[in-house]
Parts: structure tokens; C-alpha cells; sequence
């Protein structure tokens, strides 16, 4: 049931009778874009940027996973109300479900899933099942609760099943499957109900945590009831009917009425939080266009219209503004909504992962939504103060899990750098690094990596400390060490800048400890000098660059290989340069990384390496060739993505390339490419801007810069720095043609730990 374009285009276009103004972005955004063909983005409603209710279908189709809930192929067995986007692993969420159900249901725990008779459709704010039964499901939401309208056939009874044990599987036997723990539910005599389930594990291996909710209807059901295991009771006086326990439970609704909506408000804290929070979110009153249209508003608001360009072409407009809308999915704003402490710090949750994301994904989510990032940072930090680590990874209110570094120092060593400051207590920010950088997490046995912790910190943090790499004793122990001496270059800069000179030496030193793996004997196709694992004696491990074994939890490396891992240590350029042979030999492993095989541009660590070429004079116009390759993985569809959204790093790097610069994480260098329209323009806040002009080619075939100019100036390097484009705004106009021009003749991009 794969979406054809003219599919695409029209439910984009036309919602539920919804008229789309001129200046109405979304009216461009494919929600399905990159749902299928390994995306995993979640398609359904989400009615602002990193709303908390992510409300849409949960399908099942044999044994595949359903990461965001959503598959293009196989039977809903529910609409539920929290959901991840773009995930890998195993699925998280699914909960807060129900199921609509033509005529009484006898046993609520049977299959009681249906096959689609049409193809799904959505929009900003808005998704439409039509299921074989004859039922048409039409959902929208709001930051903390979800709307849902069913058209149920005529001359039948209608029911709707609430399922507190409902949570989405997984099939992979890694031992990262969810559990459903335990649940309550109460139907009061007003006919809402309310109540609770609990639950555990998944990718992140929490523990028990728990959803509150509380819903209504706004026609008064002819019957209801309640199901525990295989037992059932229904109300017979004023008294409410409540039901608790381990077994799986939850609510019948009966109605006589072929249209029923149900409303539903979710939080942490408590049913009577739910209730409120859906009090406050929607009102009786309240239809579903109203919803859609203001859906539409805060999207187009906070995020669409900050990015406009000259194009009136439909494909350059859906996949810029469907990239930029999957970018903000999650993580989640649960401001308010966290169970685990009281503060007035705010709250970010579904943190999935900055691993994936620190690499190009927070530098662009800074840029569109700076006070949001001032936030996020906050949180970060939050964090720390009360679980005692920064998170790499978080959900359901837990820490977990760590593939590599402890990222977080990045993010934060990015923000610093670039100048975020506003209610950030940067002290305590550096305290939440150097705990990081220096103390051990407790073990959580993880079954993938059992000899040190994946829950948060840097889990081969002894070796790191005792010899200044890590052996194999540690998992993953080669691409761990590459991401820490990038943490550490995160320490030194927020060190310097905090005027503490001991620390900034110590991080500055730590930083290079990449070159500790670098053995210069090493040799793949006709290259010598890699990073490869080392023994407690010094002794390097024999190691073909070339393999990596499964290239996961239990490898040296993690999700690449030692050619992509040896070109990351992107502080360090210059050195490596060297280590290679110089200009020519770099410049040649490059062109091996593509011409081999090597190259993934659905992995995150291969992010930054097609553009290294910028670090060699007059080799810039091979970056904006492997860009446009890179464009050419991408389309507006969806199957439009290479790899996992990956909570929209996949996105935040196409938008990159249509902008024409790359970001370099905990330095204030971007790396210029080569635009891809007449004219670009970011709105940066503060009525400041960036404006991106091209003349003289074209973006398919005659892409290359002949010149640059620079706030009106003639530039020659090739890249940019935060303070002449971003920290104020500025302008970018470039002259494009059809050959390699050496425009770039002045200094090289800063690598600043090879001094």
C-alpha cells in the first residue's frame, strides 16, 4: 500500500475540506515522508513542534517491527496516543489506545485489528484511516491530548475498546521488547473514565514507568464495561467501575450513535493531571477543523516559515518543508510533565539519540529555534542536577542508551561556542561535562555490552583514564575512543571559556588521545595509517580497516568501519592530514571511502566525511560533488530517506546540503557546499537573517562556486564562521557553474587540536 506521488500531493493539499492559504507551508509537508523504506518516521498527528501527544494508527504485519507504529502494509489493531519518530532498535510507546469495533464486542482481548481498506492519509495536524469494516477513523490533537471521530457503518451497534495493556512490540529478540507491567482504570457516572498503565523496557531498558489518562465522550455511550483477563463487570448504580491488576484490562463503550468522538487527555503526574491537561487542551465544543487549522498555525509559526525559498517547483517544496517538519518531531517538551523531580527548569524527554543527532541535527535545531534550544540545553542540564548524568539517550523518564561518547558534552560545547547563553547556568553545564569525563556510571549489565554501562556517562572511562585509549576489554572500544576525544574537545572549549586554564589543558591533551589508536602500519587498499583496537601492553590488535565484524554493540567498532572512524576526529584535521601522507593520500582516502563502498549515508558516523575535502586548497569543488550525490538518496516520498530518520538527523542533513554549508560540532566552523536555489533565506530571530543567493548555474548540472561573496565581500575560503553569518545574520551570494573552479585560496578551515 505504498503512496504514489499524485497520492502524496493531493492529501497534502486537501484535508478534510480544509482550504489552504497561499503563505500555508504545511500545506507542503508529506507526513509520510520517510515512513517506509526504513525511515520510520511516525506520520500521524503531532500538533506542534515536540508535542508530547503523538497520536496515529498502530499496525502489525507478521514479525516486522512497527518502530513509529505506522507500517504502509498489515492491520491497525489500534490508535494510540505517544509515539517515537525515526527510530531504530525496537519500538517505544503505543500506549493510551483504542480500537473502534463494528457491533458488541464479546472478548476485547481478541484480534480485534482490521485491514485498511484505502490508503492512510494525513496532513499537519490531521490523519484518516478508513478500515475494512466499514469504519472511518479521522484523528487530530493537541500538545497534551488527542481527538479522535469515528463514522461507524449505519444499522449496527458501535463500540470502542479501550486497551490499557496495549503497547507496541518488538520481533527482533534483543531483549529490547516493551512489557506491559500493570493498569487501572475507572468509569464514573458521567461516562469518563479514567486511569493508568504502567510499563517497561524497550530500546532504552527502563524500568516500570507510568502514563496517566483520562477521557470522554461526547455522546453518552448506551452501555459500558470493564475487562480484566477474562472476567468483565459493568456499571449497575452511580458508583464508579474501576478495575486494576497485572492481567491485561481496560474499557467497552457501547453507543447507538454511528459518529462518535472521543477526547483524551495523557500526562505523568496523575489522572487528575490528564484531566486537566485535557480541560485545558480541548473543550467540548470543539471540532476537529479547528484543531487541523491551528495545528497548522503553530507549525507554520514556529518552524515552516522560518525557511523560504525561490522555488515553485512541488517536489523542492514538499521535501524542503517535509525535511524540516520530521526534524522536529522529537525530542519531546514535557515541561510540567516530569515525574522524577520538581523543578522550574524546563523538561525534554525522547532524546533518541544525540548520538545521531549531535553531528548536524542540534546546530540546525539552534538556528530555527533558538529559544526552544535554550531550553533544551536547560533540560540537559536539568537533568544531571537530579539523575546525575547528562543524557546520550532518554525516554519514558530514563537515561539509555550509550552506542559511543557521552554526546551531550557536544551539544553543549556547540551551544557554548555559539554564544547560547540567556538562563543557562554554564558552571553547573561544565560540572554536568566533567562528570562525563570523569566518573564512572554504575554497570547496568546490559545484555549487548555487559561490562559497562550503557544507561548514561562513558562507560570505558577506566581505560580512557589509565591509558589514554581503551582496550578491547571494552565493547565498541575503537569508535568509543574516537567520539570521547570529541567530548573532550567539548570540555576544553566550554573550559577556556569559563577562563579555567587547568581544565582547558587537561581536555585539550584528552582530546588528541584519537592518535593513541592510530596505527601507521595498518594498510587497506594501498592506504597505510588507521584507527584500530590496542591491547593493555601498547601492542596494536592485527585489524583490517575494511571490516568491522557486525559493526554493533559487541565490535570495535559501532555502525561503520575503520575507514569512516579514522576521518572523524573533525578538531584534529590537520594532524590527520599528516598521518595519512598529506594532501594527495587524503585526499585519495576520500575518494576510496566513495569509490570502495565505504560510504553510508544512513550512518551517522560517515555525516561529516564527504566534506573534508574543504581541508585541502583547491579540492573544495569534490565536497559540493559528493553533496549533490548525497541529495540525489533523498526524495519527497515515502520511502525519501537513506537510513532511519534517526529523530531527524537524516533531514537536518539534507537541509544542510540544500543551504549549502555543513556544520562542525563544538566549533563555530561551518564548511561551505554549494546551495541549491536562486535564493534562500533563514529567518534567524530577532529580526536578524541570513540571505543565500546562487547565479550563473544550475543545481543538477552546473553546481560548482566560481565565487563567493560574504556580507557583500569577496570571500576565498573555503568556510564560514558562526560570527559572519549566524551570530547577526548576513548574506551569502554565490556564482555557480558548470566546471570545478579553485576559487578558495585562502586560509583552510581551522583545526584547532592540531596546534
Amino acid at each position: 500500500m505504498n503512496l504514489r506521488k499524485d497520492q502524496c500531493l493531493l492529501i497534502v493539499t486537501v484535508l478534510s475540506g480544509v482550504t489552504q492559504a497561499e503563505d500555508d507551508y504545511s500545506q507542503y509537508v508529506n507526513v509520510f515522508h520517510g515512513a517506509s523504506g526504513g525511515g520510520n518516521r511516525f506520520p500521524g498527528v503531532v500538533a506542534a513542534p515536540f508535542a508530547m501527544v503523538k497520536l496515529g494508527p498502530d499496525v502489525k504485519n507478521g514479525t516486522a517491527d512497527a518502530y513509529s507504529g505506522y507500517l504502509p502494509e498489515g492491520n491497525i489493531w489500534g490508535f494510540s496516543m505517544m509515539h517515537e519518530s525515526g527510530t531504530g532498535g525496537a519500538p517505544k510507546y503505543g500506549v493510551v489506545s483504542q480500537m473502534p469495533v463494528v457491533g458488541n464486542v464479546s472478548d476485547p482481548l481478541a484480534d480485534l485489528s482490521q485491514p485498511r481498506a484505502s490508503p492512510d492519509q494525513g496532513g499537519v495536524g490531521y490523519y484518516k484511516s478508513s478500515l475494512a469494516s466499514g469504519v472511518t477513523v479521522e484523528l487530530s490533537a493537541t500538545e497534551h491530548a488527542g481527538f479522535y471521530s469515528y463514522s461507524f457503518p449505519g444499522g449496527n451497534p458501535a463500540s470502542v475498546v479501550v486497551d490499557v495493556s496495549h503497547v507496541l512490540p518488538s520481533f527482533r529478540g534483543l531483549g529490547w521488547e516493551q512489557h506491559y507491567s500493570r493498569g487501572d482504570l475507572s468509569i464514573f457516572d458521567d461516562d469518563h473514565y479514567e486511569g493508568s498503565g504502567t510499563y517497561n523496557n524497550g530500546w532504552n531498558l527502563s524500568p516500570d514507568w507510568t502514563i496517566y489518562f483520562c477521557g470522554k465522550f461526547k455522546q453518552q455511550p448506551s452501555y459500558s464495561w470493564t475487562f480484566k483477563g477474562n472476567t468483565s463487570a459493568s456499571r449497575t448504580d452511580a458508583s464508579p467501575l474501576s478495575v486494576s491488576g497485572t492481567a491485561r484490562l481496560g474499557g467497552v463503550f457501547n453507543f447507538d450513535e454511528s459518529h462518535v468522538t472521543s477526547i483524551v487527555g495523557i500526562s505523568f503526574i496523575s489522572s487528575e493531571k490528564a484531566c486537566q491537561n485535557l480541560e485545558d487542551d480541548i473543550s467540548e465544543e470543539v471540532e476537529l477543523r479547528s484543531l487541523v487549522d491551528n495545528a497548522k498555525s503553530r507549525w507554520n509559526d514556529e518552524v515552516l516559515n522560518k525557511v523560504q525559498i525561490s522555488s515553485d517547483d512541488p517536489e523542492d517544496l514538499q521535501l524542503l518543508y517535509s525535511s524540516l517538519y520530521g526534524m522536529f518531531l522529537i525530542p519531546s517538551n514535557k515541561t510540567g510533565e516530569n515525574p522524577g523531580w520538581e523543578s522550574a527548569e524546563p523538561y525534554y524527554d525522547d532524546i533518541f539519540t544525540l548520538w545521531d543527532t549531535h553531528r548536524c541535527h542540534t546546530a540546525l535545531f539552534h538556528i530555527i529555534q533558538p529559544q526552544a534550544y535554550e531550553e533544551f540545553i536547560r533540560s540537559l542540564i536539568d537533568t544531571w542536577r537530579h539523575d546525575g548524568f547528562l543524557p546520550d539517550a532518554r525516554s519514558s523518564n530514563f537515561n539509555g542508551r550509550v552506542q559511543g561518547g557521552s554526546n551531550a558534552d557536544n551539544v553543549l560545547a556547540d551551544a557554548f561556542v555559539k554564544g547560547v547563553r540567556g538562563a543557562i547556568d554554564w558552571d553547573d553545564g561544565f560540572a554536568a561535562m566533567q562528570t562525563d569525563a570523569e566518573v564512572v556510571p554504575a554497570n547496568n549489565f546490559d545484555p549487548k555490552s555487559p561490562e559497562s554501562s550503557t544507561k548514561e556517562g562513558r562507560g570505558a572511562l577506566p581505560d580512557w583514564l589509565q591509558y589514554g585509549y581503551i582496550t578491547p576489554r571494552f565493547s565498541r572500544a575503537v569508535s568509543r575512543a574516537i567520539e570521547y576525544s570529541t567530548n573532550d574537545w567539548g570540555l576544553y572549549q566550554v573550559a577556556a571559556g569559563l577562563n579555567k586554564t587547568a581544565e582547558a589543558n587537561t581536555y585539550f591533551n584528552r582530546s588528541r588521545n584519537w592518535r593513541n589508536h592510530w596505527n601507521p602500519t595498518a594498510t587497506s587498499h594501498n592506504q597505510s595509517g588507521f584507527v584500530v583496537p590496542r591491547l593493555a601492553n601498547g601492542s596494536f590488535v592485527p585489524q583490517d580497516p575494511a571490516t568491522c565484524g557486525g559493526c554493533y554493540w559487541g565490535d570495535a567498532y559501532y555502525e561503520d568501519n575503520s575507514w569512516i572512524y579514522s576521518m572523524n576526529a573533525i578538531h584534529d584535521v590537520a594532524e590527520l592530514k599528516e598521518r595519512i601522507g598529506g594532501n594527495p593520500r587524503f585526499v585519495d582516502r576520500l575518494n576510496k571511502i566513495f569509490d570502495l563502498g565505504f560510504f553510508n549515508a544512513g550512518n551517522e558516523p560517515s555525516f561529516t566525511t564527504p566534506y573534508l575535502y574543504n581541508f585541502v586548497d583547491g579540492e573544495q569543488w569534490r565536497s559540493v560533488n559528493r553533496s549533490r550525490y548525497i541529495s540525489s538518496l533523498y526524495n519527497a516520498w515515502e520511502k525519501g530517506l537513506p537510513g532511519n530518520s534517526d529523530a531527524g538527523a537524516m533531514e537536518s542533513n539534507l537541509l544542510w546540503q540544500m543551504i549549502g554549508l555543513y556544520p562542525l560540532t563544538g566549533q563555530t566552523t561551518f564548511l561551505v557546499l554549494a546551495p541549491w536555489f536562486k535564493s534562500m533565506t533563514l529567518d534567524l530571530g530577532d529580526d536578524k537573517k541570513l540571505s543565500i543567493t546562487t547565479t550563473g548555474g544550475d543545481r543538477t548540472t552546473a553546481f560548482y562556486v566560481q565565487s563567493l561573496t560574504v556580507n557583500g565581500e569577496p570571500w576565498d575560503k573555503a568556510w564560514v564562521a558562526w560570527d559572519d553569518i549566524f551570530a547577526n545574520g548576513g548574506t551569502m551570494d554565490y556564482v555557480i557553474g558548470e566546471s570545478p573552479m579553485h576559487w578558495a585560496t585562502g586560509k583552510l578551515p581551522p583545526s584547532p587540536a592540531s596546534g
